[in-house]
């Protein structure tokens, strides 16, 4: 944004804060998500407002910038997550760090690309575009290969705990 464009923005956004915030509400029913929500669309306006001031409607674009946040943060795979009143009964125990051939014997229950994707997300740190363009794969197989791996590997490290128990 130019600097002689920043007041303007300022006026804006201090006219309509609550406004916002109340539609935002509207749409999550949560205060705490709503102010998330206004904050994104606000940094998102700040970014393009010297193409969005131009708009016929500002106030539409800006309600428009606020529903397409709220229905893209719908989509993020956290929000498909439901808490659950009881806590499963089989817990899987936390595998210590130094335990290197508990860790190797979980590991190589995965298959070959899970693996991979494990060791590269969860042990290298790398992001998913990073382990993507390192495995040669879309993101988003990334993403499904995280999921099976880490599913698979509380599963063989709750059948492990069974195992020592009996």
């Amino acid at each position: 944004m130019k600097r002689e464009d920043e007041p303007e923005y300022r006026e804006y956004v201090a006219a309509r804060l609550e406004s916002l915030r109340r539609i935002a509400f509207l749409l999550c029913h949560d205060w705490h998500a709503a102010d998330d929500l206004v904050s994104t669309v606000l940094l998102k306006l700040y970014r393009s407002w010297s193409r969005v001031r131009r708009a016929d409607n500002v106030d539409a674009y800006v309600r428009g910038m606020l529903t397409n946040a709220w229905l893209d943060e719908r989509r993020r795979p956290w929000r498909r997550e439901r808490p659950e009143a009881d806590l499963p009964e089989a817990v899987a125990a936390p595998v210590e760090p130094g335990d290197r051939t508990a860790i190797g014997r979980l590991l190589r229950g995965l298959g070959p690309r899970q693996r991979a994707v494990v060791v590269l997300r969860f042990y290298c740190d790398l992001s998913v575009e990073q382990t993507a363009g390192l495995l040669g794969i879309s993101e988003g197989t990334v993403k499904s290969q995280s999921a099976r791996g880490l599913e698979t590997l509380r599963g063989l490290a709750t059948e492990a705990n069974a195992e020592e128990r009996r």
